[in-house]
């Protein structure tokens, strides 16, 4: 699966800096070159059907759907607005997302920037690290709002957004696809084991399987040297824009679809944004800690970390809001209350872990973790067996699964259709309708969708224990090499993975 949740800590904390990998040679990931082929194929796909099946056309799901022994290719094609592939991609999307593209490249180098240097590589050297995400994002939500308080909820860029959705998604699969194929061309040029240019091949993307390494990113940290812009860490550059700002524009932008549709803004898809951008703005303001993560550390820059950062998260992630631009939820006082209380739980287990690790990484010495205890392990590093640590070998990630609650649950029991008035009139009885202001005559009632909904926005939650719990796998197999019988002595002391007591 992309490595996209964000889940940005790798689990256990240790004392010293992270370690370059060794030359150890590394298995399959990811069941191999089938595995890389279906998720690197398969997962467009996936996209573009939560977001033709859950539409503003017909319902979330279509209609169709719920009736799979009557349903029709035809049928199912005017229900979901499908006019054939020419209708994936306009010039109009293509530019546009280019230029957004283009202006991030641009923020990320003109605004001041904070150097910072990685971790060591196989060769000893130490790559500098160009980070202002935080400005950047300041920079362009500052023109976002300015054009909003000026023009409204009708500003070109909001409805340019709305009314591309697709074509800017399709361009987005298409640089992704266009970056992971330069990286790996690119790749074949590394003079390995030691280049001069401190340019080194990633442990896992060496297999010599051409669609595997693809995948799962030959080159381990691809650098190129633009005209203008200079040097850019393609791998750095994509972990944290253009895809995760991406994702809370998106968010944005459906608040103003609902506030077209229906004239007001509802409390629930204010709760999903809040807290999605929470999670976001955090992982910008931290730019810097995304160099001891697996993705910087040990995973190469392929189709795997391409398509997540720049597709997956953005287009993904923000079906809930999606959904809330068409269907209005509202909570009222109870239920913002009860998700405020999930969303703070999460983060509060997500933000204490990783300043336990930080601190206790960068000065063991800090009062706040000096009396915490640990083993000490043949390569030099202390792993704690106290503290937050101490519960679970991976406790961060539960914060993690906790705040995606929050992302969901402002859905309620989801799942709509959509009906014209002339053929479907509206009873007294009827409950839970919605007139659709921007489609005169249409509108918006659960109906037989009721529930089904949950397959789309609930999503999210169920994708990231996936996710979680293959990435808790990955990074035990690393460690399991790295510390050998001392990992063991390790799990003794931690038994527990994820949850304590429980897994």
């Amino acid at each position: 699966m992309p490595s996209n949740g964000k889940a940005k800590t790798s689990g256990h904390a240790t004392a010293n800096a992270v370690k370059p990998q060794d030359e150890e040679a590394h298995g399959y990931e990811f069941l191999g070159p089938p595995g890389a082929f279906i998720i690197s194929f398969g997962l467009p796909v996936l996209v573009y059907v939560l977001t033709f099946f859950c539409n503003d056309i017909s319902g979330c799901p279509a209609p169709s759907l719920l009736h799979p022994s009557s349903l029709t290719l035809a049928q199912l094609k005017a229900e979901v607005g499908w006019t054939g592939f020419a209708s994936l991609l306009n010039w109009q999307a293509f530019v546009g997302t280019l230029g957004y593209f283009l202006l991030s490249l641009t923020l990320y180098t003109v605004l001041p920037s904070e150097e910072v240097k990685g971790v060591p590589l196989q060769s000893g050297q130490r790559l500098k690290y160009r980070f202002n995400a935080w400005s950047s994002a300041l920079f362009i939500l500052s023109l976002l709002a300015a054009g909003t308080i000026t023009h409204g909820a009708d500003w070109i860029v909001w409805t340019f957004i709305t009314d591309n959705f697709v074509g800017i998604m399709t361009t987005s699969i298409l640089i992704s696809y266009f970056l992971a194929t330069f990286s790996y061309v690119r790749s074949f040029s590394v003079k390995h084991p030691n280049d001069p240019d401190g340019r080194e091949l990633a442990a896992g993307g060496r297999t010599g399987n051409l669609l595997y390494d693809w995948f799962i990113g030959r080159e381990l940290n691809p650098r190129v040297t633009l005209p203008i812009f200079g040097e850019v860490d393609i791998k750095a550059w994509c972990e944290l824009r253009p895809g995760m700002l991406g994702w809370v524009i998106m968010d944005l932008a459906f608040i103003m679809k609902q506030y077209r549709n229906f004239g007001r803004v509802t409390d629930s898809i204010i709760l999903v944004t809040i807290a999605q951008s929470v999670y976001t703005l955090d992982s910008l303001f931290m730019e810097p800690a995304i160099l001891t993560t697996m993705d910087i550390i040990q995973d190469g820059f392929g189709m795997m970390l391409s398509f997540g950062d720049i597709v997956w998260v953005p287009f993904t992630y923000s079906i809930q809001t999606r959904y809330l631009s068409v269907y209005p939820v509202d909570l009222g006082v109870q239920g913002v209350l009860a998700v405020l209380a999930v969303q703070g739980f999460g983060y509060y287990i997500f933000r204490s872990v990783n300043n336990e690790k930080n601190r206790f990484r960068t000065d063991p010495e800090d009062p706040r973790v000096s009396h915490l205890k640990y083993i000490e392990t043949e390569a030099g590093s202390r792993l704690l067996i106290s503290g937050w640590w101490g519960m679970a070998r991976h406790i961060n990630y539960l914060g993690d699964w906790f705040m995606s609650w929050s992302y969901v649950l402002p859905t309620a029991l989801s799942g709509y259709v959509i009906r014209n008035a002339a053929k479907h009139p509206v009873t007294a009885a009827q409950a839970d309708v919605h007139f659709l202001k921007q489609s005169y005559g249409n509108y918006v009632v659960p109906g037989e969708a009721k529930g089904w909904g949950m397959i789309f926005t609930y999503f999210f939650m169920v994708y990231f224990a996936v996710l979680l719990l293959h990435r808790e796998r990955r990074d035990e197999e690393k460690c399991r090499r790295k510390y050998g019988k001392d990992w063991d002595r390790y799990v003794e002391h931690v038994p527990y993975r994820i949850i304590p007591y429980i897994y």
